[in-house]
């Protein structure tokens, strides 16, 4: 029978080395960004996990020798031992600390078959094209290097048992460019790692909170090897770090557009006002609640308040601000139906600030912007628990995982 999560023998640094092989995730870089990055530092997982910058600069990063260049590079840093396999399956305690907030969790590989029977729950639609992309390069690499971030409802006999852990010597301990700190510790106690398997599996459910191309990429390789590799069952599980929920950090996901849809600013503001609650402020405003936004127009920033009536009561999805926003002014109002496709509206992640919302509408890019309250852990649970799926960039989270620590390797 098959346990949500189990131990694995992780592929990772040595701990001299960790600070050298720690890289950002794959998907925060573009190809530029990532070979600026790791220049000069021949051990950066970014020559694994965005092995174009090792190739031409007119090279294709989706063409067949840039997976192979990845492979070609965990090769070489497991062969100059770089990179080395624990002997034994553990279980890994990871934790971030971003300025003042600090969260701890466990890696472990996570059941496939619970994830295709939604016990490890989505929130999330995928692209085609982004999941190719990394089914090819879990094939190519034959491991699964990008951790899916997980959450799980607060449990205090797990925050018990990895306390427990982190209490002791760390692994490794990195601070990367950004001043988020990694710190890693093993878990090799069988007695502490079979409680760990039990109470996880005890639970209902884990929650994807980041990482949903990554895990529906893990889904199809195991659905391939399945029929064709039955000596062992790696490819049964995939590579995940998991946080209680309430340790979780969720930041607002800003919207900004282009235009007014042929409004002027005055029938603008009073159509909002049909639905809104709007009133002038004398600053930046950075919503202190649900339900509540801040909007810059015309170098002005205004306070707004969803009124009642508009909030549906049972609707999980349709209660998020981001829905409120989305459903009662940026369709009705500016006539951007698709956010997801239309070239109108644009998203700013919230650690980027206020400032940048302004900078886009002052530069002339943009005409409008809005501040959102961030999404919160509870709510992402009962969207997955209702088997629904967010708008796009509903969550942000921060501070990120970082590449290069623990990989799975499939056997």
């Amino acid at each position: 029978m098959k346990t949500l999560i189990r131990p694995f023998r992780g592929l990772r640094p040595l701990p001299e080395k960790a600070a050298d092989v720690a890289a950002p995730p794959y998907d925060v870089l573009n190809t530029a960004e990532a070979r600026q990055r790791a220049a000069g530092k021949p051990y950066s997982f970014l020559h694994i996990s965005k092995p174009e910058i090792d190739l031409p600069s007119d090279t294709d990063p989706f063409a067949p020798e840039v997976y192979a260049k990845g492979a070609e590079n965990l090769a070489k840093l497991v062969a100059e031992g770089v990179l080395i396999r624990d002997e034994a399956p553990v279980y890994y305690i990871y934790r971030l600390r971003m300025g003042e907030h600090t969260q701890t969790g466990f890696v472990a590989a996570a059941s496939v078959a619970a994830y295709d029977a939604n016990r490890v729950r989505k929130h999330e639609f995928t692209r085609p094209d982004k999941e190719d992309d990394r089914v090819r390069q879990i094939d190519a690499l034959n491991a699964q290097t990008g951790p899916v971030l997980l959450a799980y409802k607060a449990n205090k006999n797990v925050d018990d048992l990895i306390a427990g852990v982190a209490a002791g010597t760390p692994l490794y301990e990195v601070t990367a460019d950004d001043g988020i700190v990694h710190t890693i510790w093993i878990m090799n106690d069988p007695a502490a790692v079979e409680r760990l398997t039990r109470l996880v599996d005890d639970m209902d459910a884990l929650y994807i909170a980041d990482g949903h191309h990554r895990s529906a990429a893990a889904s199809r390789v195991a659905a391939v090897r399945r029929e064709t590799q039955t000596q062992t069952d790696s490819h049964e599980y995939f590579l995940t770090v998991a946080f209680a929920h309430d340790q979780t950090q969720i930041f607002d996901y800003n919207r900004v557009v282009r235009d007014l849809g042929g409004l002027s600013d005055a029938d603008f503001l009073a159509k909002v006002e049909e639905r809104f609650k709007v009133e002038k402020a004398s600053g930046q405003v950075k919503p202190d609640g649900p339900g509540r936004f801040g909007m810059y127009l015309a170098g002005t920033w205004y306070r707004l308040e969803i009124q009642p009536q508009f909030i549906p009561q049972t609707d999980p999805v349709a209660r998020l601000d981001v829905s409120l926003l989305q459903d009662n002014l940026i369709s009705p109002v500016l006539k951007i139906d698709d956010p997801r496709r239309d070239k109108r509206i644009d998203f700013v992640g919230g650690m980027r600030g206020l400032d940048e919302l302004e900078r886009r509408v002052n530069s002339g890019e943009m005409q409008a912007a809005f501040a959102l309250y961030p999404t919160g852990m509870e709510q992402l649970i009962a969207v997955a628990d209702a088997d629904k799926v967010m708008p796009p960039k509903s969550t942000w989270f921060e501070p990120k995982l970082a590449d290069g620590l623990v990989s799975h390797v499939l056997d």
